[in-house]
């Protein structure tokens, strides 16, 4: 299945929303990588195994089940998740753009692929819709805790 979605950061003619700046964000999307327990449910712990210039290899551990996956970054722009296959657990892919149509107005576009080319019937249409609205929560819970990190002053302190 394959999924994206856009959530707009700065709503630019509505002054009740507080607007992010590209580098505030992108620290948000970082944190997320490098902090993920802050951002989602269920996950009881994350270690970072290895480090380069261009990402972070991790073990996240939900209870019982370990997953590895490696998130690469393209500075300001692009944070790409990767978890190999593993045991029963399929590839998959989510990748989050900051896109910047024009000056300040921001988005992040989150795509999602499992590498499952299934045939559509009422089971797997049921499910992939669960699947989407799924995904589209935990995102804007994202971007929520992004906005609640600037807005207290922690996303300030230097990314390693």
């Amino acid at each position: 299945m394959k999924f994206a979605h856009l959530i707009e950061i700065n709503a630019l003619g509505n002054p009740l929303v507080t607007p992010l700046s590209r580098e505030l964000l992108w620290r948000g999307l970082v944190l997320r990588a490098e902090r993920p327990t802050l951002f989602l449910i269920g996950l009881d712990s994350c270690d970072i195994l290895t480090r380069d210039e261009t990402g972070i290899s991790r073990k996240l551990q939900f209870g019982p089940l370990t997953i590895h996956d490696h998130v690469q970054f393209l500075p300001m722009q692009q944070v790409h998740y990767h978890v190999p296959r593993q045991g029963e657990i399929p590839i998959s892919d989510l990748t989050m753009t900051i896109e910047e149509p024009t000056p300040g107005a921001l988005f992040v576009r989150f795509e999602y692929d499992d590498h499952i080319i299934e045939v559509e019937n009422t089971d797997v249409t049921f499910y992939n819709e669960f699947r989407r609205s799924a995904y589209q929560e935990a995102d804007i819970d994202t971007i929520r805790m992004i906005r609640q990190l600037a807005d207290e002053d922690n996303l300030h302190a230097p990314l390693q």
